[in-house]
């Protein structure tokens, strides 16, 4: 399915901010736990996987979700009280172990072909 399905064409989510960090952290929210069974598809997917804190990155990869459909429907899901969002200070997106982590999560998303990036 085409990225742009996903988010009705959305580059960004509901909110008035900025796109999500690829680093920021993601939990879901105990609201977010009990609506699951009223969630559809890829966003009951996402606050499945949020029971532990994990990188937007992460959670694409995981969920082998385009990035940037990610970053919107989880901006949604955070506008609707179903996630928390913790965008980690300029100090910790300097670390390099939190660098490593983002840039593996972002080689483990596949590309429009389904083709996973090259780790090398």
């Amino acid at each position: 399915m085409r990225p742009f399905l996903l988010t009705a064409g959305r580059v960004a989510g509901g909110g008035t901010g900025p796109p999500l960090p690829v680093e920021t952290q993601v939990v879901a929210t105990s609201s977010g736990l009990s609506a699951l069974g009223s969630l559809a598809f890829e966003r009951h997917d996402i606050v499945a996987a949020c029971r532990r804190p994990q990188s937007v990155a992460e959670l694409a990869a995981r969920l082998r979700l385009h990035l940037n459909v990610v970053r919107v429907l989880a901006e949604d899901l955070r506008a609707a009280g179903h996630l928390a969002v913790h965008v980690p200070d300029a100090g910790t997106t300097q670390d390099i172990s939190v660098l490593r982590r983002v840039i593996d999560g972002l080689r483990a998303v596949p590309d429009s072909r389904g083709t996973l990036r090259d780790s090398g």
